[in-house]
């Protein structure tokens, strides 16, 4: 347990959360669990909670808190030593490795660390091994997105050529039927009616 005394001398951090689906693993929730064990257990206080729910990872475009958390940084609104993130994929997967190396670039300028908790990266004592690294692993991050896009990307164009509707409203005088994923007709969606089941799909009938 801590003693008063280090309680009274914690260093203040933020944590900034993010999330672009549901996924179990990183939701919210559990990144910011983790973020507060890791916390404690390095004698630090989360003073400021940063999020963008739901929202990609591949541009800083659309994910205001981490606009406004960098703000607050440089604008000295906010005093804090580091902000904590549950691993480099949570601060962005940016298409460009430098860019993300530009952000942390700003954070550092004005006197904050930045922490990725689930992964171990050597410290601003070791450099060179620490940019080695980071640069891996925001290669990494990036190249998870664009692979998960083409997949999803090839998904559709599979299940089109499979003549199921992906979306948008059906043709004149075409309606929408839904069906399990055994081919079985479940019922006509009506206006605006999406599906609920993932396994589901839906074809257009006359």
């Amino acid at each position: 347990m801590a003693s008063e005394n280090d309680k009274n001398h914690r260093v203040r951090v933020a944590q900034y959360l993010r999330m672009s689906t549901d996924h179990q693993q990183y939701s919210l929730h559990n990144q910011s669990e983790y973020i507060k064990d890791y916390a404690e257990k390095n004698n630090m206080e989360i003073a400021y909670t940063y999020d963008d729910a739901g929202k990609s990872g591949v541009s800083i475009v659309g994910r205001h808190s981490l606009q406004q958390l960098l703000s607050d940084v440089e604008q000295k609104k906010i005093d804090i030593q580091a902000v904590l993130f549950y691993d480099v994929s949570r601060f962005g997967r940016f298409q460009n490795s430098d860019e993300a190396a530009y952000y942390s670039f700003l954070f550092e300028r004005n006197g904050v660390d930045l922490i990725y908790c689930s992964e171990p990266i050597p410290t601003k004592d070791f450099p060179l091994e620490s940019s080695v690294i980071l640069n891996i692993k925001r290669s990494s991050a990036a190249y998870h997105s664009r692979n998960l896009s083409e997949k999803v990307f090839i998904g559709q164009v599979n299940l089109i050529k499979l003549g199921y509707h992906q979306g948008g409203m059906a043709g004149y005088g075409l309606r929408r039927l839904l069906v399990d994923e055994n081919g079985i007709a479940k019922e006509i969606l009506s206006f605006r009616k999406r599906k609920s089941i993932q396994t589901d799909r839906v074809i257009l009938i006359p």
